[in-house]
């Protein structure tokens, strides 16, 4: 599958409107947790036979990946507004290499104002999520993962574009925060690399 391909199918599918949505290939959709982990588990191998990055890189990639996507069940449980499941696919382009995730969940505004209520819009849920340590699923002594994906991603030089509701942040070296037209139903993050 074409890079831009890739990108603009999840982008259309976290776009959409329930009714008439767009069906994604099987091999891009985990239903459940356990189908992510295989495909997950999968890709590093692919990497690690491919040598497609240094082993370092791989395992950290996976970690990333594997924090973003455990993020869409962890913090949707029984409360999918109409697909329950993560996007999950990769490009392997010689000179670009891209990792896409997205859901169709209740995204990070509604999550995050669950355990802080005073939040008033999607960037400031954002840069809550990067920057704080707070979960979703208070009261679990739980909040590190996205400040994880940031720290990561600022130290390896890799490219994160997050985006929820009416929300997307930028980051590599520094995080830039902005608001977007078209709302994203749940999150979507492409990791550039």
């Amino acid at each position: 599958m074409e890079q831009q391909s890739i990108t603009t199918l999840a982008s259309t599918w976290v776009r959409s409107e329930a009714k008439g949505l767009l069906q994604l290939p099987t091999e891009l959709f985990c239903q459940t947790r356990d189908v992510f982990q295989a495909r997950l588990d999968k890709m590093a191998n692919y990497f690690l036979q491919n040598q497609l990055l240094a082993n370092d890189d791989i395992y950290l990639i996976t970690a990333l990946a594997g924090e973003i996507g455990n993020n869409s069940f962890d913090h949707n449980l029984g409360s999918w507004p109409d697909i329950a499941g993560v996007f999950f696919g990769y490009d392997m382009i010689a000179h670009h290499k891209q990792l896409v995730l997205a859901d169709r969940g209740q995204g990070i505004l509604s999550t995050l104002k669950k355990v802080k209520p005073l939040l008033l819009d999607d960037l400031q849920a954002l840069e809550t999520a990067f920057k704080e340590k707070i979960s979703g699923r208070a009261p679990e002594n739980r909040g590190n993962g996205l400040k994880f994906v940031r720290h990561t991603v600022a130290a390896k030089k890799i490219h994160l574009t997050f985006s929820s509701g009416f929300a997307q942040a930028n980051l590599n070296q520094a995080m830039i925060i902005k608001k977007i037209d078209q709302k994203i139903q749940g999150c979507l993050a492409i990791l550039e690399f």
